[in-house]
C-alpha cells in the first residue's frame, strides 16, 4: 500500500498532462462500464482538467452494471466541467454481426466454446472501434483501465479490444492499490465494492469465476513469484493460485510481449 495516496494520484495526473503536452494531444476518451479500474481511471484524467469523453457501451449489460458506470458519470460531471458523456448502446450491432455468424454457411467448423469466446472477445473489439471513432474525431486519446494484475499477472483482456489503448495510467497499480486509491478520491462506494466483472457475457459472470481466483489472491501470487517462490513452495490454496497465476501468464503471455517480427537476414535481402 501507498504511504501517500496523494502523491501518487499528482504523480498519475501530471504524467498524464505532461503526455498531453509531448504529444499535442487535447483530451481522454474513456470506456466507462461500472468497474472500479475505468472509475480510477476516468477520475484521474478530469483531474488534469483536459477534456474528458467518459463513454458507456452497452452491449446486452447488467442493469447493475449500468446504474454504477452511470452515477459514476453524474458523480464526475457533479466534480468536473470538463467531463462530458455519451451512451453508445452497441447492442445491435453485435447482435447483426452474431446473427451474421450462425447463418453463414462456411465449410469451417468451429467448437462451441471456443465460438462463445470468439464472440465475448467481439464485445471487447466493437468497443474499441467506438472508443478510437470519438478519439480520432476530437483529436483525444484513448485512454486505458487496465490494473497491473490484469496487464501482466494474469492477461486478463481482450487482444486489440480493451488492450487497444493509448495509454495506461493505472497499468502498474496492483488492484489493491486502486481500491486505496478509489477510496482516496471518494468514488461511489458501489463501485467500489461490486465484484470485478469484465462484461461480456450474458450471464455477468464475474472475473474471479472465469480465472478461479480473486485479485487479492492473484496479487499475492504475483508478490511471491517475483521474490523468486514456486507453486512447489507451497500447498494447498496457497500452491493452488500460483498455478492458476503461471498457468494464465503462460497463456496469454502473446498479449504483453511486443508483436513477434519475423527479421530477413541480411544476407538473404537483395542488395
Amino acid at each position: 500500500m501507498f504511504k501517500d495516496n496523494s502523491k501518487i494520484i499528482n504523480f498519475i495526473v501530471d504524467w498524464l498532462n505532461d503526455y498531453c503536452v509531448q504529444n499535442s494531444v487535447e483530451g481522454f476518451v474513456v470506456g466507462v462500464s461500472g468497474g472500479i479500474d475505468s472509475a480510477l481511471t476516468s477520475t484521474l484524467c478530469s483531474m488534469t482538467k483536459k477534456p474528458v469523453l467518459c463513454i458507456q457501451m452497452p452491449i446486452h449489460q447488467s442493469k447493475n452494471e449500468i446504474t454504477r458506470s452511470t452515477n459514476h458519470i453524474k458523480w464526475l460531471e457533479k466534480n468536473f466541467t470538463n467531463v462530458i458523456s455519451v451512451e453508445d448502446n452497441l447492442s445491435s450491432f453485435y447482435d447483426e454481426f452474431v446473427k451474421s455468424k450462425i447463418n453463414a454457411t462456411s465449410s469451417l467448423t468451429y467448437s462451441d466454446e471456443k465460438k462463445q469466446l470468439a464472440f465475448a472477445n467481439t464485445r471487447s473489439r466493437l468497443r474499441m472501434v467506438n472508443l478510437y471513432f470519438h478519439a480520432t474525431s476530437n483529436n483525444y486519446i484513448v485512454a486505458g483501465t487496465g490494473n497491473k494484475v490484469e496487464d501482466f499477472g494474469v492477461g486478463f483482456y481482450t487482444k486489440y479490444g480493451d488492450g487497444g489503448v493509448d495509454i495506461s495510467p493505472i497499468a502498474d497499480l496492483m488492484k489493491s492499490e486502486v481500491r486505496s486509491l478509489a477510496n482516496f478520491l471518494k468514488i461511489n462506494s458501489e463501485i467500489i465494492l461490486a465484484k470485478p466483472t469484465d462484461g461480456l457475457w450474458d450471464d455477468t459472470r464475474t472475473d474471479e469465476e472465469q480465472i478461479g481466483a480473486n485479485y487479492d489472491e492473484l496479487e499475492w501470487a504475483m508478490n511471491q513469484i517475483e521474490k523468486g517462490k514456486k507453486s512447489v513452495d507451497f500447498s494447498g490454496r496457497k500452491k493452488e493460485v500460483i498455478e492458476i497465476l503461471t498457468e494464465f501468464n503462460s497463456k496469454n503471455n502473446h498479449k504483453m510481449i511486443p508483436i513477434p517480427i519475423c527479421k530477413i537476414p541480411e544476407y538473404l535481402k537483395t542488395k
